[in-house]
């Protein structure tokens, strides 16, 4: 049975969905919250009946926008192959990475860093910093299963991202035209998975000790 939205839920999710595409479209300086409501087609007391003020919209539609591409299942159990799991997560960051809102977002941190500081804070707790705290969740249970030998789970993550990002993320981040082929990102992805793990193989560990 299909568990049915409040209208409650119905409205606060409206609203995100008018949020997310005028941040993305008009940055966050030109974007009001009665634009907000008019184009959520609700009242502006509604507006702020779901969400305090505007940096507490702007947090709620990153952090929607993260769970909506899930980059990372953190139900999953069987963690038995690595590189399966591992290369999942690697395909998934990308995605979002790339995906139209993640770049226009951090554009919008890049443009309104010096007028709006706390705009780069509010996109770095709801996004990049809690990907990094479900990927530290993930590698403390390779380690806890034995799977591969992480010390220092939060370091591992921060490595594994840092990592998956790569030429393409370099060549967004300056708007180059001319970009690697979707074949040799894969490439790229799939090489780099193998690398991390090599390098936190549980036998490898050992012969190093």
């Amino acid at each position: 049975m299909v568990k049915q939205r409040s209208k409650n839920e119905a409205k606060r999710q409206q609203i995100l969905d008018a949020a997310i595409e005028l941040f993305i479209e008009q940055g966050f300086s030109a974007t009001s919250m009665d634009l907000i409501a008019k184009n959520a087609d609700v009242s502006k007391q509604t507006v702020y009946s779901h969400f305090g003020n505007k940096d507490d919209l702007f947090s709620a539609s990153v952090e929607c926008k993260c769970e909506s591409l899930q980059i990372i299942d953190l139900s999953l159990h069987d963690l038995s192959d690595p590189h399966v799991i591992l290369l999942k997560l690697a395909k998934n960051f990308t995605d979002f990475l790339t995906s139209k809102e993640a770049c226009a977002v951090h554009k919008i941190c890049v443009f309104e860093s010096t007028t709006y500081p706390q705009v780069s804070d509010i996109f770095y707790q709801a996004g990049p910093l809690r990907i990094t705290n479900e990927v530290t969740l993930l590698m403390e249970s390779l380690h806890q299963q034995k799977i591969l030998t992480i010390e220092n789970p939060r370091y591992a993550a921060v490595q594994f991202l840092n990592i998956m990002k790569g030429e393409l993320w370099m060549q967004m981040e300056f708007n180059i035209k001319e970009r690697i082929s979707p074949e040799e990102v894969d490439k790229y992805l799939r090489d780099s998975v193998d690398f991390f793990i090599r390098g936190y193989d549980t036998l490898s560990s050992e012969k190093r000790v």
